[in-house]
C-alpha cells in the first residue's frame, strides 16, 4: 500500500502542484487548508507523513504540530515543515517540538520529495536484525529490535530520528562521531539537514534520558568534533 502524505497548506496553487507531484511518485496524497480541517483529518485515518505549513490561518502550524505529537495515534507521524527563509526561530522551534526536518519557501517539488523519502525511509519500524538486541549502560536500557528506551525501567517516548540517533551513538560507544558522521547514517545521504538539526535533535534527547542535560552521562559533547556515547 501506498505511504499516505497529509499536505496542510492555504496556497492552493502549492497544495496542487505538491499533491499532483506525490501523487506521480507514488503516494496517496490528503490535503486541509486549515489546522483544525488537518487535525481532523489525521485524527480520522493516520497518514504516513504530514507536510505542515508553519504560517496557517487561524491555528498555527506549531500549534497543529503539538495537537499531532499530543495523540497517540498521530504522536509517531513524521513531520516536515514548510517555512519562510526568515522564519529562523520557527525552524528551530518545530525541530525542537518534534519536526523531522523542514524545507524552505520556495522550494522544487524534486526537493520536497526527496526529504520525504529520507524521512520514511529513516521512520520504516524495520530493524536490520545482527549484532547485540539490547544495550543497558547505567539506568539507560535500549531495546533495539523493539525499538524501545527505558530510563531506570521507565519507558521513554522517543520519535523515529531520536531512536535512531541513541541507536547509532549506543552502537558506537568509545567513538566521537562527528556531527557530519551523524548526518549521513540517521538522516541519510540524500537529507538536506543541517549539521545544526544534529545538535537540536542531540538537545533533545538529552532532555529526555539525561537526569541533568546539562550535565549530560549519556550523551556527551566532544567539542569541535562532535558527540560520544558514554555512562
Amino acid at each position: 500500500m501506498a505511504d499516505k502524505i497529509l499536505v496542510v497548506d492555504d496556497e492552493r496553487d502549492l497544495v496542487e502542484l505538491l499533491e499532483y507531484n506525490l501523487r506521480k511518485d507514488g503516494y496517496t496524497v490528503v490535503s486541509a487548508g486549515n489546522g483544525l480541517d488537518a487535525l481532523k483529518l489525521a485524527a480520522s485515518e493516520p497518514p504516513d507523513l504530514v507536510v505542515l505549513d508553519i504560517m496557517l490561518p487561524g491555528m498555527q502550524g506549531l500549534d497543529v504540530m503539538k495537537g499531532l505529537k499530543g495523540k497517540p495515534a498521530t504522536q509517531h507521524v513524521p513531520v516536515i515543515l514548510l517555512t519562510a527563509r526568515s522564519d529562523e526561530f520557527d525552524r528551530v522551534l518545530g525541530l525542537e517540538l518534534g519536526a523531522d526536518d523542514y524545507v524552505t519557501k520556495p522550494f522544487s517539488p524534486r526537493e520536497l520529495i526527496a526529504r520525504v523519502k529520507a524521512v520514511l525511509r529513516r521512520s520504516s519500524p524495520a530493524v536490520k536484525q545482527s549484532g547485540q538486541k539490547v544495550i543497558v549502560t547505567g539506568g539507560l536500557r535500549i531495546d533495539l529490535l523493539k525499538h524501545k528506551v527505558y530510563v531506570n525501567d521507565n519507558p521513554v517516548e522517543l520519535s523515529p530520528t531520536e531512536f535512531k540517533l541513541i541507536k547509532f551513538l549506543a552502537e558506537n560507544r568509545g567513538r566521537v562521531i562527528s556531527r557530519e558522521s551523524l548526518l549521513d547514517n540517521v538522516w541519510g545521504h540524500d537529507a538536506f539537514v543541517e549539521p545544526r538539526t544534529v545538535d537540536v535533535h542531540v538537545r533533545r534527547l538529552r532532555a529526555k534520558i539525561e537526569d541533568d542535560p546539562e550535565e549530560p552521562v549519556y550523551i556527551k559533547t566532544v567539542r569541535g568534533v562532535g558527540y560520544e556515547f558514554g555512562g
